[in-house]
């Protein structure tokens, strides 16, 4: 009997003594104290976040975070990044969240949070307008040269569809990709549809998106799996949004129609 209460006594402290992420978790009270919402983008994807003549930040998510900023009292700070380290860069505190157009991937999952989806993606290939030898999937193979951007979903989406290509050109940002492609560089180019699609209506006549897609994947903000509180407080903020036709609005902005989604 006393073994089993010492046994139990011994549970008790364990449990007593163990950390929750909720019980010390004060995300959401240090970035308010902070007075700002720091979030690490790639500055070359657009029309989620881009840089106009200007050299302002413009795009969906910039417009999109910078209201929910607005309504949660805080300046927000958009820190450019290399898209290969973004994760690391948010798991050592580099920025509190990750908002620019990331997929959500079960292996992303293993090592940060995230929001519920607010749009749903597609990974395509682009092709320069003309291209006689590439009308679909099936037409890549050993003697294409594929572009992807490094570090991006798009370089697993490549990878599911089993092929062997001639040559893989990796890029950090998808402005440069999208340039080989139009001199002839690389034959296609893996890259988010939504990206894909800017270009086509940017640049008219020189580049085409197969119709077969590789894959569909759900957008959401990346965040540390121990700031339960900062991702409630965006969420419900960004739930706001969605109810009072906020997010439809700005998604009619950048892409013509509202491709935004909630689950």
């Amino acid at each position: 009997m006393r073994k089993i209460l010492n046994f139990a006594l011994i549970l008790m402290v364990m449990a007593l003594a163990t950390p929750t992420f909720a019980a010390t978790d004060n995300s959401w009270n240090r970035v308010k104290a902070s007075g700002k919402l720091v979030i690490g983008i790639d500055d070359a994807f657009p029309p989620l976040e881009f840089r106009n003549d200007k050299n302002e930040l413009i795009g969906f998510d910039i417009d999109a975070s910078r209201e929910l900023g607005r309504r949660l009292g805080l300046k927000v700070e958009h820190i450019p990044t290399a898209w290969d380290g973004v994760v690391m860069s948010l798991k050592v505190k580099k920025f509190d969240c990750i908002w620019s157009g990331m997929s959500i991937t079960p292996e992303r999952q293993q090592e940060i949070a995230f929001t519920k989806p607010y749009i749903m993606e597609k990974q395509v290939i682009a092709v320069k307008t003309g291209n006689k030898r590439i009308k679909g999937l099936k037409d890549l193979g050993p003697n294409t040269v594929v572009g992807v951007q490094l570090g991006s979903t798009s370089e697993e989406a490549l990878k599911s569809l089993g092929k062997t290509f001639k040559e893989t050109k990796r890029y950090d940002k998808n402005t440069s990709a999208f340039l080989d492609l139009k001199i002839g560089r690389i034959d296609a180019l893996a890259v988010d549809e939504l990206v894909a699609r800017y270009y086509l209506s940017q640049k008219p006549g020189e580049f085409v998106v197969l119709k077969e897609a590789m894959l569909s994947e759900p957008i959401g903000i990346g965040l540390r799996k121990e700031d339960v509180a900062l991702r409630n407080k965006i969420q419900a903020t960004l739930d706001q949004m969605y109810k009072d036709g906020t997010m439809r609005k700005i998604s009619i902005k950048w892409f013509g129609e509202d491709i935004t989604k909630w689950k």
